[in-house]
């Protein structure tokens, strides 16, 4: 038995196994500018929510994915929202080894996707973006 956590990656983007997802596209989120880091989740809850909110069409994915390199705390919202990093999410300059892919994962409740895509509006409104690199 290992210790390693699984990692996982919520797009809306659908990859083959053994794909590399890297920095330099555009983000899913903000003002889509060129995504300096590529983010993670130890927790499926964190990326169920990084596959709904990603921009396109289409149903979300969340992929199993194994870091090629180092990787820090998400500073989005560990230093933000929550201290301690509960939710497990990371973030790397390297690239994401997709390993599988989730596929009986459940969405948030309609209203709770919701209330988070508002507060996400309200945010975009007042200038402040979700994704700070």
């Amino acid at each position: 038995m290992t210790d390693t956590p699984i990692y996982y990656h919520g797009t809306k983007v659908d990859l083959a196994t053994d794909t590399l997802i890297e920095p330099g596209f555009n983000s899913n989120y903000g003002q889509r500018n060129k995504a300096k880091y590529v983010y993670f989740s130890a927790t499926l809850d964190a990326a169920t929510w990084g596959a709904e909110l990603a921009v396109g069409e289409g149903r979300g994915h969340i992929y199993i994915v194994e870091p090629t390199g180092a990787f820090e705390d998400d500073p989005n919202l560990t230093d933000k929202k929550f201290p301690g990093n509960p939710t497990k999410s990371y973030r790397t300059k390297e690239a994401l080894r997709v390993v599988g892919e989730v596929k009986d994962w459940k969405g948030h409740a309609p209203e709770q996707l919701q209330a988070m895509k508002d507060n996400l509006q309200r945010l975009k409104e007042q200038g402040i973006e979700a994704i700070e690199d």
